[in-house]
């Protein structure tokens, strides 16, 4: 039994035991596998976050006063509508040709007025918060809060009075429902008020021991509600309930347990003929007869076949057993290197959370938010930070909580058909930056954000990766359609350069920047451009052959791919954003746009583009390690594929800085950070709060330890000096093969490939490895390849071999 799942049946066990002892809440739980505070949540970013994609909840861990923030992911203002403008189409040659004569501003101008028409998306809404005031709580003590994560469990546990209190919380993905069990070791000391309240409003009532919040939804830009919320919260308890008008009182109880579930009348992005009681009814109507044991035992069985897949160790130093803020505060500069652990635990807690099958995709805070006007709408902005959010997912071992974003790029391609077609007269679909539930497509906020056509093409990347991860040729089969409009639309839209003869992208901006001595962001056939233009092109070029499909059309794709502007280097030794080499060597600018071809793609390689690789990392250096929190994730995983650990964990240690929020956070009131990039409860400060950092942190831990995408699966390519001992198990290359490693000295010991599909399995070493055939000529696996068009030469600096591997088994690789 491997460590991880130890841990998941002694949790288990440790949870069910009811023994009401504080001190043993965490006696299962390694200090890389929990995060646990001294004192209440005294702010939302304070507070920990539990989830089942279809809810989520934010725990504040109260002794007088308990708060539970609710979310669901389907209670958005507006409703179903698009934003495509009518005019855009007959003013699209005058903007191209502005571009190509230099007046980017004029351009600007008209896309301003002519293209951008509003709305401008629709906002995420929170759905209240569940209030339980305690009565008879005097002084505390022996307080601990936690999140244990490899049960997705949270704890509350403290002293009062001479009786023992522990709060137990999970958001149960089989049951759709959060669960809250509440006990004290002494009979009848348990007794407690509910009540609810919502920033936008709650109609609450109370009868038969269940509280029924009914919250209106929210108009927005011109968009009437069409959504409508109910909460519903059932208490059961060996006490007396009593139901008032609007809230419910427990007494002379010694435990309780409340059952909270919600819904909307959503049911599509066009269909909101849904009814939230009945969903209600029924979610309920399936758990109310199940004791508590059972609900968790289903609990923690589907989380943890998730979560157990993969575990991280790395070398704790002696702050590890602080509280996680104070633990958080003491890492920069300290030999805590297994705080990076934590990190990426919680970002695979985090995805599991908020992304499941049939579910909504993770928005820019995941599931959770408190706020009526949340930063960004909480939106997916799909110029990276959407993306972002999944870069863990196929890695470490979390594919099926890419289906709801799958699910996303579907539903975008409907309404993207249309954008394209009235907007730009284009075959295909498009989606611009920016989207929400009722997936609008047409560009938003202003030509500066708005004006990027490429967020669509970009999401469908991650299709093409899923099918790279598992070889699935019936996924491919079923998404080719997906692929294929996405190119199929810039097929229609790019256009002849004039000034160069290159196909382009017009217009475009390169995200939210523009170049030295230009008056404006608009351009054509930016880096980024290109790059995500020959990704969407090459995918169907190569899906094409594999499924045996449309060969005239993948001839005049390879057509297109020949007239793409190459990436060059520029006058500072940079990788150009442009394609004139208009870049500020001390312009430190969040967004990196034209390093996409480094990371999440793989068009720049140290083996097969070497001077596109330093003109890479030339920007990294001249972009600086310091950033906003989502910016700090990707630098990470850009650092990783320059194969430089050390400047990878900088990156990482600059993300792993405390800014504190609220009275009291880390004991230090009014203390203000201002190069902290994460809040005490972990949650990616931007500031203000981001999921997406979380993610890419995730991510970019695993691409320091695995990679695979540039013709090989390469082992520890980016270790960094400080991670000198440690092992990972259940990490998945491309190809279908799970990797587990360990390391000592900063020298990997050895490693175990399964593969799951069969094939061959070339393997990249920095030492040498015991009794393996020595690679020769070109990565004989396709999905491991690289990108259709470069040479994938092989590594200079490190050991290649090849295996051929049978499904279902595993081999054993150890270093000489």
């Amino acid at each position: 039994m491997c460590l991880i799942a130890k841990m998941v049946a002694l949790s288990v066990m440790s949870v069910l035991s009811v023994s009401c002892s504080a001190a043993a809440v965490s006696d299962n739980a390694d200090v890389d596998n929990v995060l646990w505070y001294e004192a209440p949540a005294a702010s939302w970013l304070q507070s920990l976050p539990i989830g089942n994609s279809k809810m989520g909840a934010m725990v504040y861990g109260g002794t007088v006063r308990e708060e539970i923030q609710l979310n669901d992911e389907t209670f958005w203002s507006g409703g179903p509508h698009n934003n495509n403008s009518e005019r855009s189409l007959s003013r699209l040659d005058e903007v191209r040709q502005l571009i190509f004569e230099g007046k980017e501003r004029e351009a600007e101008d008209i896309i301003n007025r002519d293209f951008i028409v509003g709305p401008h998306g629709m906002k995420y809404l929170t759905l209240g918060s569940l209030f339980i005031d305690f009565d008879g709580i005097g002084e505390v003590e022996d307080y601990r809060r936690e999140l244990n994560l490899v049960n997705a469990v949270n704890t509350t546990s403290y002293k009062s009075g001479g009786v023992t209190y522990i709060r137990r919380a999970f958001a149960s993905i089989p049951d759709k429902v959060v669960v809250e069990r509440m006990e004290a070791d002494r009979k009848g000391a348990l007794n407690f008020t509910l009540s609810y309240d919502c920033v936008l409003g709650a109609e609450v009532s109370c009868a038969d021991n269940v509280m029924t919040a009914k919250i209106n939804g929210v108009d927005h830009e011109g968009i009437k509600s069409a959504l409508n919320a109910e909460c519903r919260i059932v208490v059961l308890s060996d006490g007396q309930i009593a139901s008032g008008s609007d809230r419910i009182t427990v007494s002379n109880a010694s435990n309780a347990t409340l059952l909270i579930t919600s819904a909307t009348n959503f049911v599509n992005f066009k269909d909101v003929s849904g009814d939230a009681a009945k969903c209600n009814d029924e979610t309920l109507r399936a758990v109310r007869g199940m004791k508590f044991a059972k609900l968790l035992k289903r609990h923690v069985d589907a989380y943890s076949a998730q979560y157990g897949r993969v575990s991280l160790h790395l070398s704790d130093g002696a702050n590890s057993v602080l509280p996680t803020d104070k633990r958080l505060d003491a890492c920069y500069g300290s030999d805590d290197y297994g705080m990076a652990a934590l990190m990426f635990n919680y970002g695979r807690f985090l995805l599991i959370s908020s992304s499941q099958p049939g579910g909504q995709a993770a928005n820019l805070q995941g599931v959770w938010n408190n706020q009526r006007d949340a930063p960004w709408d909480a939106k997916y902005t799909i110029n990276i930070n959407a993306q972002m959010n999944y870069w863990p997912a196929e890695v470490s071992g979390l594919t099926e909580c890419v289906e709801p974003l799958f699910s996303m790029i579907r539903d975008l391609t409907v309404n993207g058909a249309e954008t394209a077609r009235v907007m730009y007269g284009c075959n295909g679909w498009v989606a611009h930056h920016n989207t929400d539930i009722w997936r609008s497509s047409g560009p938003v906020d202003g030509a500066t954000w708005g004006m990027y056509v490429n967020g669509g093409a970009w999401l469908a990347t991650h299709l093409w990766q899923h099918y790279l991860f598992t070889g699935d040729k019936d996924f491919l089969k079923e998404w080719y359609p997906v692929l294929k409009g996405a190119a199929e639309f810039y097929m229609d839209f790019m256009v002849t350069d004039p000034n160069n003869g290159y196909l382009v992208v017009a217009p475009s901006v390169s995200p939210e920047h523009g170049g030295v001595g230009k008056r404006s962001t608009v351009t054509a056939g930016c880096t980024m451009d290109n790059q995500i233009v020959f990704d969407a092109l090459t995918s169907v070029v190569l899906a094409s052959e594999i499924l045996d499909v449309d060969s005239d059309f993948r001839e005049s794709l390879k057509g297109a791919i020949s007239r793409i502007p190459p990436m060059k280097v520029g006058q500072y030794g940079q990788l150009q954003e442009w394609i004139e080499d208009l870049d500020d060597p001390k312009d430190e600018h969040r967004h990196i746009s034209h390093l996409y071809g480094l990371y999440p793609s793989n068009q720049i390689s140290e083996y097969s583009t070497p001077q596109l690789f330093e003109g890479a990392r030339n920007t990294l250096i001249q972009r600086g390690d310091m950033a906003t929190g989502w910016s700090l994730g990707w630098k990470v995983n850009f650092w990783a594929r320059m194969h430089d650990g050390n400047h990878a964990y900088t990156i990482l240690s600059n993300m792993m800085r405390l800014l504190p929020d609220g009275p009291g956070a880390n004991g230090q009131r009014g203390r203000y950070n201002p190069n902290g990039r994460t809040y005490p409860n972990l949650f990616d400060a931007h500031p203000p709060f981001q999921i997406d950092g979380n993610f890419g942190c995730a991510a970019g831990i695993a691409e320091m330890l695995l990679q695979s995408q540039d013709g090989a699966v390469h082992l520890l390519p980016a270790l960094p000096d400080v991670w000198a001992d440690g092992s990972v198990n259940g990490l998945r290359a491309r190809g279908g093969f799970i990797v587990d490693m360990d390391w000592k000295d900063g020298r990997l010991v050895s490693a175990r490939v399964k593969s799951t599909i069969g094939g061959p399995l070339r393997i990249r070493s920095s030492v040498p490895l015991k009794g393996l055939k020595k690679a020769e000529g070109p990565c004989p696996n396709s999905l491991l390849a690289p990108a259709y068009g470069y040479s994938g030469a092989s590594a200079t600096n490190c050991y290649e071999y090849d295996v051929n591997t049978t499904a279902g088994k595993t081999y054993t690789l150890t270093a000489e």
